[in-house]
């Protein structure tokens, strides 16, 4: 609350007479006295205070439900919340009331299009996490249709991606080296199961704000190195050799591509590879050139499996050394609830590596969702899309599937091909579920060169230039993250790529909080406005007065910082006020209106600022306090320390009372 106190005659004969930066402490009209101008004067008082536990309700509120999902449900009857429940559980519940014969024309094009894309890109995926073909088919039909049940994205299309793949096959390989033992395959199964606990967790207890210390710029230089490795991964495939390292670092990756070059190359298998390579990136070309000719890339891979599988079984060109997919085995996805592991060393790896997969699958997803969702100007509840994926992944350990989660290139086929709903994730899952149930035989004669041509032309969107030369340009900081992490990626490996990523995330904040920004604010000319002196050249200091902003909150972690900030401005002013003979500094001003919160270690600070002017005959004044803040200097007792009359409700306040009080003298 605030007090008015008696008006004085601006000295400075200011030309408006309020100050006009914004405060949440609040505001009183002019006043006039004897007919002659005033500027007015407010004593900030103490708000009233909440209880203790209304302070926590309303912590907690903005932590936890910052978009207030409960607000549907007030004063609504009984049955009404109940079915509101439900539906917020099973989004298909709400739209599907409304769903059309028409909407379906489009999602049957749409999932008919995308399948025609994921069924290749299922293949190649599962080899990049060392599982048999059918694991990445398997992957593509249970898990969306739980999707379509319970996400509330209309444009996501679920199954398994390129990075979630390569992470999750170097992770648990790292674990245990034998690909083809049942304990790698129990391992992978387990840390699906643990991914989809953790996201159903994170969902349920609406935990969402932990994804989001992974930056958009350390999640651009990790996709852009993940989209490396994985391409440097597939030239053991594209090339045709036999002995590969297993390690995913680019040194040792090339070492083994030129080791093999004069014994271990395939001409037949490069022939077919790079041909089908760039027929895909012709067409991945087309359909961005014209995106009505959106279906030219979709349907690419599938016809490129096609033709190269025709070409090696009519030349029979396996006989000469090219590779092929040989066996993928026929029918539904069996059970795997026996191969959970539950105890024992199995357990604890599989927790770790859930884990890590599971924020990364989460992190992509989500990101994916509410692109389009902006696209389509709808709203994307990402605590909800948790737990759908969580469950989903849950289902999928039960049912031979390894993680899942939305893929960009077929959720932009998705969205171009102009699916209306998740139905298209159905419909995509029925062509799965024929393809499992009658054509993979037909794979048989399928080259794994043609494979790793799609995963390279599929991997290649994930190297964004644009977006990584538009944080060079923004924040210099943000792009040593993306850097950072493709680094570690590229050079070390995918799991030292994430640690990087989250390290120099968590670093940046650390930077930002402990080292704040401070400005000396100048008044503007012909105003009552006080802005930073470097934003504003023609801002101008007031002779015997220094006003600095501090733009953070004043924490433990910072609290020094900032004292120490502000005693050497006044140690520089100080300076350049005995070599230009002018008035000596009498009044410093701290505007405190970016002062979010404070803490006792702030506090502190601030008593030891107002100890050590004290001794320079410095008088020390605070403007534009918000409410937080100036609760705790009352409680504290800083209040009575200072003075309440040292206490403002903006700068220009403060700078007219201090001007009265110059002493010329001196």
């Amino acid at each position: 609350m605030v007090h008015p106190v008696d008006a004085q005659p601006d000295p400075d004969q200011r030309r408006d007479g309020h100050d006009h930066e914004d405060s949440d402490i609040g505001s009183a009209p002019s006043s006039r006295k004897n007919g002659d101008d005033f500027a007015p004067v407010y004593r900030v008082g103490a708000p009233p205070r909440l209880k203790l536990i209304n302070e926590f309700k309303i912590a907690i509120k903005e932590t936890l439900f910052p978009d207030d999902p409960f607000r549907q449900f007030k004063d609504q009857p009984r049955p009404q919340k109940i079915r509101l429940g439900v539906e917020g559980m099973f989004p298909i519940l709400e739209w599907g009331r409304t769903y059309t014969l028409s909407k379906f024309k489009g999602d049957l094009i749409a999932g008919l299009t995308i399948a025609s894309l994921c069924i290749p890109q299922d293949i190649g995926y599962a080899k990049l996490a060392n599982l048999d073909p059918q694991y990445g088919l398997y992957s593509s039909f249970l898990p969306p249709f739980v999707y379509a049940v319970m996400g509330s994205s209309r444009d996501i299309a679920i199954g398994p991606v390129a990075v979630v793949s390569i992470l999750l096959g170097t992770l648990v390989r790292n674990e245990i080296d034998d690909i083809k033992s049942a304990d790698y395959h129990r391992l992978i199964i387990t840390s699906t199961f643990f991914a989809g606990v953790f996201q159903a967790v994170l969902g349920i207890c609406r935990f969402g704000f932990l994804i989001d210390f992974l930056s958009h710029a350390s999640i651009v230089g990790f996709m852009a190195g993940a989209a490396i490795t994985i391409g440097l991964q597939q030239l053991k495939l594209l090339l045709g050799i036999q002995t590969f390292t297993k390690k995913t670092d680019i040194i040792s990756v090339m070492k083994s591509v030129w080791g093999a070059v004069h014994h271990g190359w395939n001409w037949q298998t490069i022939l077919i590879g790079v041909f089908f390579l760039i027929f895909l990136l012709t067409a991945k070309y087309i359909g961005k050139k014209n995106r009505r000719l959106f279906w030219v890339p979709a349907v690419a891979p599938l016809i490129s499996v096609i033709l190269a599988t025709l070409i090696v079984y009519l030349s029979r060109s396996d006989k000469h050394g090219v590779q092929i997919v040989n066996h993928i085995k026929k029918g539904i996805n069996p059970s795997s609830i026996s191969q959970l592991a539950f105890s024992g060393t199995l357990l604890v790896k599989g927790v770790k590596i859930g884990f890590v997969a599971a924020l990364i699958a989460l992190t992509e997803g989500i990101a994916i969702g509410r692109t389009f969702a902006a696209l389509k100007d709808y709203h994307l509840d990402g605590n909800k899309e948790m737990l759908a994926m969580g469950v989903m992944n849950v289902a999928g350990s039960l049912t031979s599937c390894y993680v899942t989660t939305g893929s960009f290139s077929r959720s932009a086929v998705n969205y171009n091909a102009g699916c209306r709903s998740a139905v298209s994730n159905v419909v995509m899952s029925i062509v799965v579920l024929l393809t499992l149930l009658v054509i993979t035989p037909l794979f048989k004669y399928t080259p794994n060169a043609i494979l790793a041509s799609i995963i390279i032309s599929a991997v290649i969107n994930l190297i964004d230039i644009k977006a990584a030369h538009l944080i060079w340009k923004t924040d210099k900081l943000d792009f040593l993250a993306c850097v950072g992490a493709f680094i570690g990626v590229v050079f070390k490996s995918v799991e030292y790529g994430l640690l990087i990523a989250v390290a120099l995330s968590f670093g940046k904040i650390l930077l930002q909080v402990t080292r704040p920004r401070t400005a000396l604010l100048g008044r503007i000319p012909g105003t009552n406005i006080f802005r930073n002196i470097e934003q504003y050249p023609d801002a101008s200091k007031i002779h015997g007065i220094l006003v600095v902003r501090i733009d953070s909150a004043m924490y433990f972690s910072n609290a020094n910082y900032i004292r120490e900030r502000i005693l050497r401005w006044v140690d520089d002013e100080g300076d350049k006020i005995q070599e230009k003979a002018q008035m000596k500094l009498q009044f410093l001003v701290v505007e405190m209106s970016p002062i979010i919160d404070i803490d006792t270690s702030g506090i502190h600070a601030l008593e030891e600022l107002h100890t050590v002017f004290q001794k320079r005959d410095l008088q020390l004044a605070l403007a534009n306090p918000g409410r937080a803040v100036i609760d705790k200097l009352f409680s504290s007792k800083f209040v009575d320390t200072i003075g309440q009359e040292w206490i403002f409700l903006t700068v220009g306040e403060a700078v007219q009372t201090c001007s009265r009080r110059l002493k010329f003298d001196v």
